[in-house]
């Protein structure tokens, strides 16, 4: 049975990664309609790696699977590169935005992996009444 804090976790680390997952693909939108400089193919397949990668630990985190940890720990890393490079265009504010919630993403997805083996799913807790489909 999860304690309340791992369950904090859990809702903080999901809500956190599809705020990121939202505001990369905006910001990513964001990017294309600004052209010139924003048009940086290394930073937008970032921010879309990034989202992608958001998403799926969201997933993972739904399922309980037992890869959630490492799910979360690259989506750290992918959250705290896209930051850096997104950091790199400082003066706009949609770019300052967008590095600010990658970083609070990247923080919520370390604490999630450091708390998976908590929360990943167990045979046990598996019953043939969730498992019927009538």
């Amino acid at each position: 049975m999860m304690t309340e804090s791992i369950i904090t976790t859990v809702e903080a680390t999901k809500e956190s990664c599809i705020e990121c997952h939202t505001t990369c693909i905006d910001t990513l939108k964001y990017c294309k309609n600004r052209g010139g400089q924003y048009i940086d193919m290394t930073m937008m397949s970032m921010m879309r790696d990034c989202a992608e990668m958001c998403m799926m630990c969201v997933n993972m985190i739904n399922d309980g699977s037992e890869f959630m940890g490492n799910a979360c720990n690259l989506c750290a890393e992918m959250c705290d590169r896209t930051a850096i490079t997104c950091e790199q265009m400082s003066e706009d504010p949609t770019m300052r935005f967008c590095a600010a919630i990658c970083r609070k993403c990247a923080e919520h997805c370390k604490a999630m992996a450091l708390n998976s083996a908590s929360y990943f799913r167990r045979a046990s807790l598996v019953t043939e009444d969730v498992l019927s489909f009538r």
